[in-house]
C-alpha cells in the first residue's frame, strides 16, 4: 500500500491544475482549426524505479565571464531541488545517475549527469544567443548546426538590438551572404526594402516566404525588432523544399523570444533619435540657373530670357519677390525625430514559461505632416499540461498608423511633392507679400505641404497560434498547430482645393476611401520520430498542412465637396460617385516529410518532400511534387584527421539538389479560369442592352513554375575561433508564368502560360572570428561576400524580348537589363569634328550634332547609327555583388560595434529631372552642369548645356550609357558605443543591468557618383524619400 502511495505522489509532481479533461479540451479547441477531426490515444501506463542511495553534492554556477549566476534554478530529473546563492553556489542531495538541469533567464539550460563518487561540479552557462548559434531553426523544427547538410544562414537578436531602424528588412543589409535588400527609402513606416534571396529566380514576384514562429507573415514589418530571438534564412532547395511551392525564392524564418525558467524579470529598452537625409542633390541658385539657361537658349538659336541686370538682382537678393532665390529643399525638408520604447516580462518554472512584451514607436518625417505611430504587443506561453502533453500559445497584435504628405496634383502620396521640389525653378517665388503662392503649371509644393493634406493608412494585424505537442512514445511526438491571421488597412485621402493666387487654382477637391481585409487560417499536423542506436542516428517527420486565404478590397470615391472642411463622403457630389469591391479566395492542402540520417556524426544525409495542391490551378493540374536531397561529410571527424585537430576543428563538405515551385501567377488568383466583364452593352432592338463579354482567354493547363537547384558548400572552423562557409549554387527555373498575346483575330486580352525559363547562379563566402582575449577584452569580427548573376533562357516561341524603352528582359541577357546606345564617353571638341561625324552618320536623333555633344559608337560596324546599335549593358540595377563587415569589441564595461555594408556591379539611370534640365520654370539644374563642356573646358563631366529636347545628347532623344551611373558603394551602416554600469552600483537600487548607448545608422557612404544623391535611391526621377541618417541615444534596463 505504501509503495502505491509513493507512485501516486510521484505522479502528482506534474501540474496539479491540469486534469485529463482540461488537456482534452485544449486539444479539442486546437482541432477547430482543421477541416477534419484528429484523434490520439494516450498511454496512461506508469512505471516504478528502485530508489538509489543519495549523495550530497556541491556546485558553483558561473557565466562565460566567470561571474557567479545568482538565483539559477536547479532541477533534478525535472523536479526543483534548489537555487544558487549570492556566490552562485548550490548544494543538493541526489542519487547517482540523476540528471541536473541548471537554468536562468538569458542563458541556455545546461544539463549535468551526477556520477557516483563525484561531489563537486563547476558549471558554466552559455549566453542564450551563443547557444542559439549552435542550434539552427529550420522548417518545422531545429537542427544542430554541425548536422546541417543544406545552406542555412542564421542571425541572432544582437545584430538588430538597439538599432534605430523602423523596420526589420533594412536592418538585414550586410549581415547575411546572399541576402540583398534594395529600394529602401526614408518614408516613415513605408521604408521597407525589397528582399531577394540569392537573386531573381522568376519574372514574377521574387519575394521570399516569410514565417514568424511558423505562421506566414508576408512582411517583416509586422514585427518589433526587440521581439526577435533569431532569424534563419533557408537559401537552397534542400533546406527550403519542406515548404514546397512557396519556397522557390527562399524562406525567412523568424523566431520570437520566449519565456525562461526563473523569477519574473522585467526588461526595458528605449531610444530617442533624430534623422536627416543622407544626401540631397546640390542645385543651382537663381543667378546661375538663369545664366546657364540663357546659354542653352543661345545654342538653340533663341534669344536670352534673362537680362544681365536680372541675373545681377538674382545674385544680390535685393528684390526677393520679383527676383527670388528660392531654396525649395530648405523650405520643405526638416530634421525628423523618432522614439521607440519596448518592455517585456519573462519568467516561469518547469510547468509554465511566459513572455509578454509591448512596444511603442513614434516617428516624424523630414517632410511636414508625415509620420508613423506604432503600437505592438506580444504574448508567448509554453505550458506542460501533463507528462506527455505540452502546449504553446502565441498572440501578437500590431497597429501601424501612417501619414504621408500629399499633393493637389496627381496626389495620393509624397511622390509628386518631392518631384516638384526637384524641378521647380529657384526663380519661382515661394510666397508673395500678400500671402499668395508663386506657381508653375502643376502648382506649388509648399502650398500642398502647408495645407496639411495627407494620405492616411491605418493598419491592424492580429496573429494567434495555438500548438500542442503529444509525446506518444519516447521517440515519437505528434505536433498540432493552428493559426489565424487577421489584417486590415483603412486608406483615406482627401485632396484639397487650393487657390494658389488669383490666377491659379488646383483641381476640385476629392475623397478616396478604401478598406482592405486579409484573413488567413492554417493548420499543421506532423509526427516527429527520433531514434539513435550505436552510431546510427535517425530522424523522420511526416506532416499535413492546410490553409485558406481571403482578400476583400472595397473602394469609394467622390469629388466636388463644398469646402475642405466637410470631408464625409456624403458631402461630395453624388453624380461623381464611384465604387468598387470584390472578394478573392485561395486555398491549399499539402503533405510533407523529412528524413535525416547520420552515422557517427560524420556522414549526413537528408531528404525532404512536399506535395502541394493549390486552388490557383485547374483540378487536373493542381498538384505539384517538390523533392530535395542533401548530403554532407564531416571530414574533420575522420580518424585520419586526428593529427589536425589542434588547428582544424571542423571541416564539412556539403552537396544538395532539389526542386521548388511558385504559384504567383502575376497576381492573378484564378489564372486558369475564364472570366467575364459585366459592364458591356450591345445594340439590340434599336437600343443598347446590358450584357457581358469575355475579356481574355485562359488556359486550364497552366500550373506551377518549377525551379531546380543544385549546390555545393564547405564549412570550416580553424584554430578554435575562425569559422567560415563557402557555397556555390546553380538554379534553373522553368515554366515561368507569363502573359501571352492572343491572336488579333480573337479580340481578346493576353492569357497566361508556363513558357519562361531563367538561370541563376552565384557564390557566397562568410567568415567570423570571436575570442575572449582576457578577462577585460573580447573581440568579434565577421565578413560576408556574395556574387549572383542571372540569365534569361526562354521567353516563349518566337519571343526574343519583353519590355520597351531603355529596359528589356531578353533571351541571353539578365533580367530587366538596360538597353541603350553606347556613348564613347567623349565629346566633339570642335564643330568641324561634329560635322565630319554627321557626314558619316547623319542626324539619327532628330537634332544636329554640335561641338560639346556626346559621341555615339557604331556598335555593329554597319556605318549607320540607328536603333540596331543599342546594346545590353553589363550591369543592372540589382547589385551582382553584396558584401558586409561587422566589427565588435568589449573592454570591461564599454562595448563598440559597427556594421559596414556595400554593393558592387550595379548601375542606375536617373532621368533628366534628377540632374536637372533647361526648360523654363519647371526645371532646376544641378550644380554639376557648371562642369559642362565649353570651348575652354574639354574635360568636362557633362556635355554642353542644351535646351530640353534640342540636342542629340538629350536622354529623351537617345538614352545612352553616358547617363548610366555606377552606384556601387560602401556604407557605415551601423555604429554603436555603449557603457554598462557596474553591478556593484546597481544592487542598491534593485536593478540587475543598465546599459546606455549611442547608435548611428547610415553614417558614412563612399561611392563614385559625381553628384550628391544617395546611391541606394532607385527612383529614376528621384521622387522617392531620400534615405535617412540617424543618431540616437538609448538605454537598456533589466530589473
Amino acid at each position: 500500500m505504501s509503495n502505491f502511495m509513493k507512485v501516486s505522489q510521484s505522479r502528482r509532481k506534474h501540474p496539479p491544475f491540469v486534469s485529463g479533461r482540461l488537456a482534452f479540451s485544449f486539444a479539442l479547441g486546437l482541432m477547430a482549426f482543421a477541416p477534419s477531426p484528429v484523434l490520439a490515444n494516450v498511454d496512461a501506463n506508469t512505471s516504478m524505479s528502485v530508489q538509489q542511495q543519495k549523495q550530497s553534492i556541491n556546485g558553483v554556477v558561473k557565466d562565460a565571464n566567470g561571474d557567479p549566476v545568482i538565483g539559477a534554478s536547479i532541477l533534478a530529473n525535472g523536479t526543483p531541488v534548489g537555487v544558487t546563492d549570492m556566490d552562485g553556489r548550490f548544494s543538493v542531495s541526489v542519487a547517482p545517475g540523476t540528471e541536473l538541469k541548471i537554468s536562468y533567464v538569458g542563458f541556455a539550460t545546461q544539463s549535468v549527469m551526477v556520477r557516483s563518487g563525484v561531489t563537486n561540479y563547476n558549471i558554466t552557462l552559455k549566453d542564450e544567443n551563443s547557444a542559439l548559434s549552435e542550434v539552427v531553426v529550420v522548417g518545422y523544427g531545429t537542427q544542430k548546426k554541425a548536422n546541417l547538410s543544406g545552406s542555412v544562414a542564421q542571425l541572432d537578436s544582437k545584430a538588430l538590438e538597439n538599432r534605430p531602424i523602423s523596420n526589420v528588412s533594412s536592418g538585414l543589409q550586410g549581415l547575411l551572404p546572399g541576402i540583398t535588400v534594395t529600394g529602401a527609402d526614408g518614408a516613415p513606416g513605408l521604408d521597407n526594402g525589397t528582399i531577394l534571396v540569392r537573386g531573381v529566380g522568376t519574372l514574377n514576384s521574387a519575394s521570399p516566404y516569410i514565417l514568424i514562429d511558423g505562421v506566414e507573415a508576408g512582411t517583416l514589418n509586422s514585427l518589433d525588432p526587440e521581439d526577435i530571438a533569431s532569424i534563419s534564412v533557408l537559401k537552397d532547395a534542400s533546406s527550403a523544399a519542406i515548404y514546397g511551392s512557396k519556397a522557390s525564392n527562399g524562406v525567412i524564418l523568424v523566431t520570437t523570444k520566449r519565456g525562461q525558467n526563473g523569477a519574473p524579470k522585467v526588461s526595458y529598452s528605449g531610444y530617442f533619435g533624430i534623422q536627416n537625409a543622407t544626401a540631397l542633390m546640390e542645385r543651382m541658385n537663381s543667378a546661375d540657373a538663369a545664366y546657364y539657361y540663357n546659354k542653352a537658349l543661345e545654342r538653340s538659336g533663341k534669344a536670352a530670357r534673362f537680362s544681365d541686370e536680372a541675373i545681377k538682382k538674382f545674385r544680390d537678393g535685393s528684390d526677393p519677390y520679383n527676383y527670388p532665390n528660392t531654396d525649395w529643399y530648405d523650405l520643405a525638408f526638416k530634421t525628423a525625430w523618432q522614439n521607440r520604447h519596448s518592455v517585456n516580462i519573462t519568467g516561469g518554472n518547469e510547468y509554465v514559461k511566459y513572455l509578454a512584451s509591448a512596444g511603442y514607436l513614434k516617428q516624424s518625417s523630414i517632410l511636414p505632416n508625415a509620420g508613423r505611430e506604432q503600437f505592438n504587443g506580444r504574448a508567448n506561453l509554453d505550458m506542460v499540461l501533463s507528462k506527455r502533453i505540452t502546449a504553446h500559445l502565441n498572440l501578437a497584435y500590431i497597429q501601424n498608423n501612417y501619414r504621408d504628405a500629399s499633393s493637389a496634383y496627381a496626389g495620393g502620396s509624397s511622390d509628386q511633392i518631392i518631384r516638384q521640389l526637384n524641378i521647380i525653378a529657384p526663380w519661382i517665388v515661394y510666397k508673395y507679400e500678400d500671402g499668395t503662392y508663386g506657381t508653375v503649371s502643376d502648382g506649388n509644393p509648399m502650398a500642398w505641404l502647408e495645407s496639411g493634406m495627407t494620405v492616411n493608412r491605418n493598419n491592424r494585424n492580429f496573429t494567434g497560434m495555438i500548438g500542442l505537442d503529444y509525446q506518444i512514445l519516447k521517440d515519437l511526438k505528434l505536433t498540432l498547430q493552428g493559426a489565424y491571421v487577421d489584417a486590415s488597412q483603412r486608406y483615406s485621402y482627401f485632396q484639397k482645393f487650393i487657390q494658389y493666387n488669383p490666377n491659379k487654382a488646383s483641381d476640385p477637391n476629392k475623397l478616396e476611401i478604401a478598406h482592405y481585409d486579409w484573413h488567413r487560417t492554417t493548420f499543421d499536423a506532423f509526427l516527429n520520430y527520433d531514434k539513435s542506436f550505436a552510431q546510427h542516428n535517425f530522424k523522420a517527420m511526416l506532416g499535413w498542412h492546410t490553409e485558406r486565404y481571403k482578400y476583400l478590397p472595397d473602394w469609394m470615391y467622390r469629388k466636388n465637396f463644398p469646402n475642405n472642411e466637410l470631408t464625409d463622403m456624403n458631402a461630395g457630389d453624388a453624380s461623381t460617385q464611384q465604387n468598387a469591391g470584390n472578394t478573392r479566395e485561395l486555398s491549399m492542402v499539402s503533405y510533407f516529410g523529412r528524413l535525416n540520417y547520420d552515422y557517427a556524426g560524420r556522414y549526413l544525409f537528408e531528404a525532404n518532400f512536399r506535395s502541394d495542391a493549390s486552388s490557383r490551378f485547374a483540378e487536373a493540374h493542381r498538384w505539384g511534387f517538390f523533392p530535395s536531397f542533401s548530403a554532407a561529410w564531416r571530414i574533420s571527424e575522420e580518424p585520419f584527421m586526428e593529427s589536425s585537430k589542434s588547428w582544424l576543428n571542423n571541416l564539412k563538405l556539403r552537396a544538395s539538389w532539389g526542386q521548388l515551385g511558385n504559384q504567383d501567377a502575376l497576381n492573378d488568383y484564378y489564372p486558369w479560369m475564364n472570366t467575364y466583364n459585366l459592364n458591356a452593352k450591345y445594340p439590340f432592338g434599336g437600343q443598347l442592352t446590358p450584357g457581358y463579354y469575355q475579356g481574355s482567354y485562359h488556359l486550364e493547363t497552366i500550373s506551377w513554375e518549377r525551379s531546380t537547384t543544385w549546390g555545393v558548400g564547405l564549412d570550416f572552423t580553424l584554430f578554435g575561433g575562425l569559422t567560415g562557409s563557402l557555397d556555390y549554387y546553380n538554379r534553373k527555373t522553368t515554366g515561368i508564368i507569363m502573359n501571352v498575346s492572343a491572336p488579333a483575330e480573337f479580340a481578346l486580352g493576353a492569357y497566361k502560360d508556363n513558357i519562361g525559363a531563367l538561370r541563376n547562379q552565384g557564390v557566397e563566402l562568410s567568415l567570423a572570428y570571436a575570442k575572449q582575449l582576457n578577462k577585460d577584452w573580447t573581440i568579434n569580427v565577421g565578413a560576408n561576400f556574395a556574387y549572383n548573376k542571372n540569365k534569361i533562357l526562354n521567353l516563349g516561341e518566337g519571343t526574343e524580348y519583353i519590355g520597351s524603352g531603355n529596359r528589356r528582359t531578353a533571351v541571353g541577357q539578365q533580367y530587366n537589363s538596360f538597353f541603350m546606345y553606347k556613348a564613347t564617353g567623349k565629346f566633339f571638341n570642335s564643330q568641324q569634328e561634329a560635322d565630319d561625324y554627321t557626314a558619316k552618320y547623319g542626324n539619327p536623333f532628330g537634332r544636329k550634332f554640335m561641338a560639346g555633344d556626346l559621341i555615339y559608337e557604331d556598335t555593329n560596324g554597319d556605318n549607320k547609327l540607328d536603333s540596331n546599335d543599342r546594346i545590353y549593358t553589363k550591369h543592372t540595377d540589382i547589385p551582382a555583388i553584396t558584401y558586409g563587415f561587422n566589427l565588435g569589441a568589449t573592454w570591461k564595461n564599454i562595448d563598440l560595434s559597427m556594421i559596414w555594408q556595400g554593393v558592387g556591379a550595379v548601375s542606375h539611370i536617373y532621368n533628366r529631372e534628377v540632374l536637372g534640365e533647361f526648360s523654363g520654370d519647371a526645371s532646376h539644374p544641378s550644380t554639376l552642369w557648371k562642369d559642362s563642356w565649353t570651348e575652354d573646358n574639354h574635360n568636362a563631366k557633362l556635355p554642353r548645356v542644351f535646351e530640353t529636347g534640342n540636342s542629340p545628347s538629350d536622354m529623351t532623344r537617345a538614352m545612352s550609357t553616358f547617363w548610366l551611373w555606377n552606384t556601387a558603394y560602401l556604407r557605415l551602416k551601423t555604429l554603436q558605443l555603449g557603457y554598462t554600469l557596474p553591478k556593484s552600483a546597481l544592487k542598491a537600487i534593485g536593478l540587475e543591468k543598465v546599459r546606455i548607448y549611442y547608435a548611428g545608422e547610415n553614417l558614412l557612404t563612399f561611392d563614385a557618383l559625381p553628384f550628391n544623391i544617395d546611391p541606394e535611391v532607385t527612383s529614376e526621377r528621384g521622387s522617392s524619400y531620400p534615405l535617412l541618417r540617424s543618431h540616437s541615444i538609448g538605454i537598456n534596463i533589466t530589473f
